[in-house]
């Protein structure tokens, strides 16, 4: 298949895996046949099954296998540091569990290629399909609240803080000083905070939602954690715009920070 530049950027997909023998490859298959990915990274977070294996038989693909499992928000930044080492100029966040439709891939790619947005999220909310495909509803509550919340003291209009479809520029995420984050899942929404702190705007595109028993879910109990850590977040942040708290994950102006992937 010929690859269909977008502006001259090379485009990597990063996929952080765990336990995704079941749906890695047709995931993998619907990236490629977008026609615009010049590479997938999977970092395999010491999954228990075959996950890395077949990884490793997948074209145009680099495996990266942590010794032990670290943790959702570690996978996240081995993947955008070995994404940069690539030589990317647009990484794309795609699951493996094929929650998300890698068909957004050649539009989101577009948007960060030519420089438009920084920053593009595939929406769940956006077009209101999320409770039709199959969003548990206690889910979708808590974000809409979660995100209300997060609007309020962050200042920013966004429909979800929440989805795990994201597309970066590599300039931006060289600005982002991800190993001040968290290791667990609430890496998730303290990099969209960084984000906003840096003054960038953050696009979105709707994203249709798939729920079915290969896809990758938290439980209850950790939802519930991920949330208060939302909460600390939104409250963070607006303490360190407010200049009441100093936080590594928000260097100050003119400060260099610890951790960004700077050239």
């Amino acid at each position: 298949m010929l690859r269909a530049m977008i502006s001259g950027k090379k485009v990597i997909v990063v996929m952080p895996a765990y336990n995704a023998a079941a749906t890695i490859v047709r995931t993998h298959a619907e990236v490629m046949a977008q026609g615009v990915v010049d590479r997938v990274i999977v970092v395999d977070d010491a999954s228990s099954d075959a996950t890395a294996e077949i990884a490793s038989s997948l074209p145009a693909t680099t495996v990266h296998i942590h010794a032990k499992n670290r943790g959702y928000g570690a996978n996240q930044k081995t993947c955008y540091r070995l994404a940069l080492e690539a030589g990317a100029d647009v990484v794309i966040m795609v699951h493996p569990d094929y929650q998300y439709t890698p068909k957004l891939i050649p539009a989101m790619a577009t948007l960060v290629a030519n420089e438009l947005y920084p920053c593009v999220l595939g929406s769940r909310i956006l077009g209101g399909q999320a409770l039709r495909g199959g969003m548990p509803r206690y889910k979708y509550v808590a974000n809409r609240l979660l995100t209300a919340f997060e609007n309020l003291l962050t200042g920013a209009k966004l429909s979800e803080y929440h989805t795990g479809y994201r597309a970066f520029s590599a300039a931006l995420l060289r600005r982002l000083p991800l190993e001040a984050n968290s290791d667990d899942f609430v890496f998730d929404n303290q990099m969209l905070a960084q984000v906003l702190w840096t003054g960038a705007t953050i696009a979105e595109v709707s994203c249709p939602t798939k729920y079915f028993a290969e896809a990758s879910s938290i439980n209850f109990r950790r939802s519930v954690t991920y949330g208060l850590g939302c909460l600390a977040t939104a409250v963070s942040y607006r303490l360190a715009r407010w200049n009441l708290l100093r936080l590594e994950r928000y260097p100050q102006a003119g400060r260099r920070p610890q951790g960004a992937y700077l050239d």
